[in-house]
Parts: C-alpha cells; sequence; structure tokens
C-alpha cells in the first residue's frame, strides 16, 4: 500500500446536499422525503438578505453601514458563517431593524417550517398533525414605527 492510500480519508459534508423537493432544507438520513431541521444561521441569514433585497440596497452599502466587510457579510446572508450577536446587531441597525426584528423574523420561518415538518410527519405516520409542540401567540417586537414587528406578531412552538 502506498503512502498515498493511507493518507486518503473518508470526506463527511458538513452540510447535505439540498433535494430537488426542498433545496433549502435537505431531506433528513433517518426519514427519506422529510425535510431537516433548519440550521439557525441559514434563517437569520435568509432574513437579512430579504430584508436587504427589500430595501434595494447592495451587499456593499449595507457592510459599510455596518462596519462588516462585504464578503463576510455575503457568508452570513449565505449561512456560511454563525455571526456574533454584535455582527447581527451592527447588521440589523444598519438595515434599520433592531436585533430583536431579526431574531423575531428568523423564528417566524424557523416556525412555518417546523410546521412543514410536522405535517410531513403526520404524512409519514409519525407523531400526530401537532408534532407533539403547542403553539403560543405572543406580542411582535418594538420597532421604530409602529408597536408590532415588521411582520406582525410572533407564533413560537413551545
Amino acid at each position: 500500500m502506498s503512502i498515498r492510500a493511507t493518507n486518503q480519508a473518508d470526506v463527511i459534508p458538513l452540510r447535505p446536499l439540498p433535494t430537488a423537493a426542498s433545496p433549502a432544507i435537505p431531506a433528513t438520513p433517518e426519514l427519506p422525503g422529510l425535510p431537516r431541521e433548519p440550521l439557525w444561521r441559514d434563517l437569520v441569514g435568509e432574513v437579512l438578505r430579504r430584508e436587504r433585497q427589500a430595501q434595494g440596497r447592495t451587499l456593499k452599502e449595507v457592510s459599510e453601514a455596518a462596519r462588516i466587510s462585504m464578503a463576510y457579510l455575503s457568508e452570513v446572508e449565505r449561512g456560511r458563517k454563525e455571526a456574533s450577536s454584535e455582527v447581527l446587531a451592527a447588521a440589523a441597525q444598519a438595515l434599520g431593524l433592531s436585533l430583536a426584528d431579526v431574531l423575531a423574523l428568523a423564528g417566524e420561518r424557523l416556525v412555518s417550517l417546523t410546521a412543514v415538518r410536522a405535517r410531513s410527519r403526520a404524512g409519514a405516520g409519525s407523531l400526530g398533525a401537532a408534532g407533539g409542540h403547542r403553539s403560543v401567540r405572543t406580542a411582535g417586537p418594538a420597532r421604530r414605527g409602529g408597536p408590532a414587528g415588521p411582520m406582525g406578531g410572533v407564533l413560537l412552538a413551545a
């Protein structure tokens, strides 16, 4: 056996490859066809990108306002980097949001994806339609220009 063969190792990807049915949330290996639990960094990045694009702003504009490198902000938006709370707060502020707004929006997205997962599980004959979770309705985060967050109240699963 050559030294080259002994130094080779299997590569295990940290992120599963997207499926054709759901590119953002791959299927779980245990239950093929069921979407995988989303990563928090993906959800937060999705919120930041969606808000930036809704304002018609470029990565460069927001990164300069937040004093974050454009490359790093891009990686955060794509869910490639787990940003610190300081970085998230700076990006949120550059977008005219509070950190609470960004986290509430990411939480809303998590709840909606979790509901899809619970429905898929129920269809697969697993837990019940509620997936064993109860829902709680709370008021949205405080925001400039109104008492509720950018998308109103937040639905949280407990």
